[in-house]
């Protein structure tokens, strides 16, 4: 990775933490150019973050290299959080880890077991 799209990734790293800050999470970025060592960045329990500021992200391979890290580090669900530049912030889960943090605060009317072949 050429150090110009290391200082944009290390910029998108530290803004997302301030901004998850400014939400009242105390959320840390990881060891700078770490090169895969540390998380992007810690601090939301039960998720991990792969930070991507990105003008053609490949979400796929970023939801590969978040599930890969997040087993590695068992810190939580694979989330990626990524954004192109002018724009705001996304977030990046698979569907059974959303419909799992999702049930925390909402649960089902009645339990039924999902369709899943969709």
């Amino acid at each position: 990775m050429g150090s110009k799209s290391q200082r944009k990734g290390r910029a998108g790293e530290l803004e997302l933490a301030r901004l998850l800050q400014g939400y009242g999470y105390d959320v840390q970025p990881g060891q700078a150019v770490s090169y895969g060592a540390t998380p992007d960045l810690v601090g939301l329990p039960h998720i991990h973050i792969e930070c991507k500021r990105n003008e053609r992200l490949n979400v796929p391979e970023a939801m590969a290299q978040a599930v890969r890290d997040a087993e590695r580090f068992q810190d939580g669900a694979p989330t990626v959080f990524h954004r192109r530049n002018r724009s705001g912030w996304l977030v990046t889960q698979r569907l059974e880890d959303w419909i799992a943090l999702y049930r925390k605060k909402e649960p089902p009317a009645s339990h039924t077991d999902s369709d899943t072949s969709g």
